[in-house]
């Protein structure tokens, strides 16, 4: 058990080791990055070193080599299907100062709100009348536990018509094993903390005061939440403070730490970009950018390296790189996002002096699900059955290894796509939809439950709701 307070620099974030095997690996021979290539088909995993020679590279034939991979494993473990959720910012107050982010302490130019009880569960309104069904609370470092249990009540609360909340994601700042406890108590899912660099110079750099200038004390979040008894924990790097190289295979030590302390590794993983930011001239010039080709590179190489892992796709993104990055790795993409509080009040609209960063994907709900569907064939997912069932961390894992999640996933996500259709489509998404679901029932892989599937689709389309496998 690790005592609170006690943490020195993680010996399992080896900066050295890093940029040693990088150098070791800096021409890889063709014939190597193809024997790697075959060997993430087996869906095992990559050690640091194989990951270190495929993102090294640069044959654009090999690269289309990682894609084809890259495209098998996302399709063999989670097929045509993707969970879509909606963070929900509820504060921009934020004690801490990191350089990039509009939220910081000393940026005086954001306009502060913290959401009331009250304005918490108008904003929850607002999303079930889009169809969510899956949120992400994102917080500041300015409140404590109680704040954060009064809200994920308050959101639980909210059921609009045929409406409701059925799964919260906390995105917080690191708590003690005590507030762990509560937080778990509170019914949530997946508590995400992204240490956001691992690169300990840059990170001492980019977070100069606050709380969140303590390294160790971040790093070790997802330990002191596992001890706390959350099984389900979220890994991130905001790609653009350092080498994306870099901080890719120190994302992987991390999650093989985690699996190898607590049996199993992180739930997800988040990759997003830093975009532009009030007042942030870091977030306007990122000094280590990385391009699209390069972006495009990590998601496939991290879906090879940690195959059972659900990558996030956020909306900082455009919606032509997302159609783009969704096959080789995406499970799970935000939709419709405001990243102020108070944001889905404000009719959607443009508050450059309230949000974290600019978007890059602005369409609305229906219009995302509606192009999923049509353009990608891909089955919009709602979701939260594992969750509900107590599917998670590693009994999560003993299922999805040996791909018999499959027979569950689906057949959920086609009944809550149903739901959506039913309650909240457009009639064009609805039809789009319906058709969608007919071809999708035959890549269920047990007759028995295709047939289930069938017969709850119809108690769906009679009225009944939440049904789940």
């Amino acid at each position: 058990m690790l005592k609170e307070g006690k943490h020195k620099m993680a010996e399992f974030i080896d900066e050295k080791l890093i940029f040693r095997t990088l150098e070791d690996n800096e021409r890889p021979d063709k014939k190597h990055v193809e024997e790697i290539i075959q060997k993430s088909l087996t869906r095992k995993g990559l050690s640091i070193e194989e990951t270190a020679v495929l993102m090294q590279a640069d044959d654009p034939e090999l690269i289309e080599q990682m894609f084809d991979a890259a495209r098998q494993i996302k399709f063999g473990i989670y097929g045509k299907r993707v969970v879509l959720f909606a963070p929900l910012y509820v504060t921009n107050e934020c004690a801490n100062n990191c350089l990039y982010c509009a939220f910081r302490k000393d940026n005086v130019g954001l306009i502060r709100k913290t959401l009331t009880m009250d304005e918490v569960k108008q904003e929850v309104g607002i999303l079930e009348e889009m169809g969510h069904k899956r949120l992400l609370l994102v917080y500041g470092e300015m409140h404590g536990i109680k704040y954060l249990e009064d809200t994920i009540e308050a959101a639980y609360s909210v059921k609009v018509e045929k409406g409701e909340i059925r799964r919260i994601n906390v995105n917080a700042a690191p708590l003690s094993v005590e507030d762990f406890k509560a937080l778990k108590a509170t019914g949530i899912g997946t508590y995400q903390c992204f240490q956001e660099t691992y690169h300990l110079e840059t990170y001492k750099k980019m977070h100069p005061t606050g709380k969140k200038a303590d390294y160790p004390w971040r790093l070790y979040a997802l330990h002191r939440a596992q001890e706390a008894g959350i099984d389900d924990v979220s890994v991130g790097v905001l790609y653009g403070l350092f080498d994306w190289k870099f901080e890719t295979l120190a994302l992987l030590q991390h999650c093989q730490h985690l699996d190898n302390e607590f049996g199993v590794g992180p739930h997800t993983i988040s990759f997003p970009r830093i975009e532009p930011a009030l007042n942030s001239d870091v977030a306007v010039q990122p000094p280590y950018p990385v391009s699209d080709d390069d972006f495009k590179k990590l998601v496939a190489i991290i879906r090879m390296a940690v195959p059972y892992t659900g990558m996030i796709l956020t909306t900082r993104e455009t919606a032509e790189l997302r159609r783009e990055v969704l096959d080789l790795g995406v499970s799970q993409m935000s939709a419709g996002s405001r990243t102020n509080p108070g944001g889905y009040k404000e009719a959607r609209e443009h508050a450059p002096d309230t949000e974290q960063f600019t978007l890059g994907d602005t369409r609305p709900l229906d219009e995302v699900i509606k192009d999923l569907a049509q353009n990608n064939g891909y089955v919009p997912s709602f979701c939260t059955a594992c969750y509900r069932l107590g599917r998670t961390g590693v009994d999560f894992m003993d299922l999805a290894k040996p791909g018999l999640i499959k027979n569950f996933c689906l057949p959920n996500a086609l009944l809550t796509f149903k739901e959506y259709l039913e309650d909240y489509a457009t009639e064009e998404t609805k039809k789009i939809g319906i058709d969608l679901i007919e071809k999708q029932l035959d890549d269920i892989p047990v007759e028995k439950r295709k047939a289930e599937a069938i017969e709850r689709l119809k108690k769906v389309e009679n009225g009944e709701r939440d049904l789940y496998f």
